[in-house]
């Protein structure tokens, strides 16, 4: 398989185990609105990290 596939695979497999039904992203969206529980995921939240961090091998 292509190694963007698999990576693309990864985020995927990432994102539907962990934020599918993510209570802080759901609490700060109906408290704050979508782009800052959107910007907390991608700056403050563990999960977030670990998807730029497999976003950085695409080259």
């Amino acid at each position: 398989m292509d190694e963007k596939k698999k990576l693309v695979k990864e985020v995927d497999q990432v994102i539907d185990f962990y934020c599918e039904d993510c209570f802080l992203y759901k609490y700060h969206r109906k408290e704050y609105g979508r782009n800052f529980a959107h910007r907390f995921c991608i700056t403050k939240c563990t999960v977030g990290e670990k998807i730029q961090s497999i976003g950085k091998n695409f080259t």
